[in-house]
Formats: structure tokens, sequence, C-alpha cells
């Protein structure tokens, strides 16, 4: 017993010594000079404008030496930075290709949150959004238009009076299919090309508010003048996993004018039903608030997704569980159904792009207005 409680006391002066040490070691690098909070000011903004057009710039081009000379490959992060833009500029235009579309322009938006330098490095928090402007091969004078909004931690480190990029995160709107093979199929190419613009003139008014809702709290995606954020009155839930599933409830809820009930409901925090992607679809069908259009890979639903209206939902499951919420607002110049949601912000995005690998299932489901 004595030996027992010997162990103990040691493991306590252990645990107390470590936690003493890692306060003093933060208290010493939030003391150092070396790394320090600074006000924003024109340079950190030149340094973030440089950054993001000339990478949008090599994005458009599919130039990846313009890319590779962005980033410190001396560095483990840097590296693999690196390599996931690469992975990304693949995929972006596989999808096009698969589309039938040409990218014509890409530029960013941007709000640095924070920002702290020392001599050599300099590192930033930052919000970015995206705009993506394209047209349809066979209809170049049509342009379409949609946005992602991202969050950004940078750091960049200086060689030769040149910022280089040592590490950087963000949620990857194409994460889940930087993986896959080539997308073009003749298919969908021929199928969407000839294929018109779809009118939605007749769409009742509880669907059109929701979808004014969605554009105008889609986060960093929407826009400028809003402030690129989210609806203050609700708890964002991305920290613990993700808000798409709230989103899509403020949607129904403030813009369509659907009643709470004893399952879905928010007050000071969301019901499971409310904030969980799984359950958020569960309930809306099993409630009879809406209904299966479609079930299946990209290729068993391509066609039925025409059949979606502003105001319906998207749910994508991965490995038998719906992990992603999103919300249709509208189509492009060839009927194609767009998406806003949370999580990587979206506004007015094909609403396959980013989630085209062979092992996702989407759930196309009508809302009951």
């Amino acid at each position: 017993m004595l030996f027992l409680l010997s162990i103990k006391k040691t493991h306590l002066i252990l645990i107390i010594f470590m936690l003493s040490t890692l306060i003093l070691s933060v208290s010493f690098y939030n003391a150092s000079p070396l790394m320090t909070s600074t006000p924003i000011d024109e340079n950190h903004n030149q340094i973030i404008e440089e950054i993001l057009s000339t990478r949008n710039k090599a994005f458009l081009d599919g130039n990846s030496e313009v890319i590779e000379a962005m980033y410190d490959k001396n560095s483990k992060l840097g590296t693999w930075a690196f390599e996931h833009e690469m992975k990304k500029m693949k995929y972006l235009h596989n999808w096009a290709e698969k589309q039938g579309i040409v990218f014509s322009d890409i530029k960013s938006k941007y709000k640095i949150r924070s920002a702290k330098e020392s001599s050599d490095t300099v590192s930033f928090n930052y919000i970015a959004s995206t705009e993506y402007s394209y047209y349809y091969e066979n209809e170049p004078q049509t342009e379409n238009i949609f946005r992602i909004g991202t969050y950004h931690s940078l750091k960049l480190i200086k060689y030769d009076n040149s910022w280089l990029i040592a590490k950087e995160w963000y949620t990857d709107p194409f994460a889940d299919s930087l993986d896959l093979e080539n997308l073009k199929t003749e298919e969908f190419e021929e199928y969407i090309l000839s294929s018109n613009p779809r009118n939605f003139s007749s769409l009742n008014k509880r669907r059109i508010d929701a979808i004014e809702y969605a554009d105008r709290y889609c986060g960093a995606a929407t826009e400028e003048e809003f402030g690129f954020s989210y609806n203050k009155k609700y708890r964002d839930y991305n920290a613990l996993g993700g808000d798409c599933a709230n989103f899509a409830s403020q949607i129904l809820f403030e813009g369509g004018k659907f009643k709470k009930t004893g399952t879905w409901n928010y007050t000071k925090d969301g019901s499971k039903a409310w904030v969980n992607a799984q359950a958020f679809k569960d309930y809306m069908i099993n409630s009879k608030r809406a209904s299966l259009i479609a079930k299946g890979t990209y290729n068993q639903v391509f066609k039925a997704s025409f059949k979606l209206l502003p105001g319906d939902f998207i749910a994508y499951e991965k490995k038998g569980k719906i992990t992603h919420i999103s919300v249709v607002t509208g189509a492009d110049s060839k009927g194609y159904s767009l998406v806003n949601c949370h999580n990587t912000d979206r506004y007015r995005v094909p609403w396959d792009l980013g989630w085209s690998n062979k092992n996702i299932k989407f759930w196309l489901v009508r809302v009951h207005y």
C-alpha cells in the first residue's frame, strides 16, 4: 500500500513539474520578442494578395512550376502543402473535363484575422473567399460563377527576400476526391452539354426565403458586405465536427418556416436531428417533411440530380454514414444543380464538386414546403 502511495506521489510530482514547465514555456513564448503579434498593415495585405493571385492564376493555367516555386520544399510541412495543392489542381481540371466546362477566371477576396512575425518568418490566420468563373464548351458566351470560402493558417519563411510557404492548413473543399482516378466520361459531358437552363420562376415563397437565407449566411463564401460570417444567433459547430446540418436546419427554420418539434429543435443548443448530418437526413425523411428522389453513386443519381429544386437538400454518404448536408440553391446555365453549405463554405457550387469519389453515395432529397 505504501509502495502504491509512493508511486502516486511520484506521478503527482512529475505531473506538477510538467505542467509548470508547460506554463513557463507558454509564458516565455508569448513574451518572446522573436515571434510577436502585430497590427495588420499594408505589407501583410500585399503578401496575402500576391500569394492568392499567383496561386489562382497557376491553378487556372495548370502551371505546376509556378506553384512549386511558392513552397519551402526543404521542410516536410512545406512539401506536404505543395503536394496537396498539386493534387487539388489536378482534381479541379479533371472535374472540369467531366463537366465539359472551361474555367475562365479564379479570384479571391480575403480578410486577415491575425498576424505574427519575426525577422525571417510570418504567420497568418485569414479567411479567403474564392470565386470561380466558368463557361460550357458549347456556350462560351455564358458565364457561370460559384464561390468557396476557406479558413487558413499559414506560415511563411523568408529566403533571399522572397516569402515561401513553410506550412499551410485549411479545410479543403476537394479533400474527399483528391485520390480519385480521372473523371472524364463522354456520357456525363454529352448529357450536360445538351441540357438547357431550368426555370424556377414558379417556386413558392417558402423556398425563395430559404434560398435567400442560405445565400446570406454561407459564411466565408457569402457576399463581402455580409462580413463573411454565420448567423450569430446560432452556435458554430465546426470545431465539434461540422456545421453543415446546423446550417441546413437554420435554412429550413429561418427561411423555409418549418416549425420546430420535440425531435428537431434549437434553443441554446441544437438537438441531434438539428446538428447531426445522419440524424437530420433520417428525421426529415421519417417525419415526411421530405422524401427521397434518388440514392446511389454519382453514376446512379447523375440524371436524377436535374430534378432537384432550390430548397431541396443532398446528403453525402461515406462508409455507410451520412457525413455532410448541402442545400440546393439554384442551377447553372445547363441546369446543373448548385448548393450552399457550411464546413468548407460554399455559395452556388456544383453539387458534386469535391465529392466525386466513387466510394461516396448521394441522397437526393425533396423537401416538402
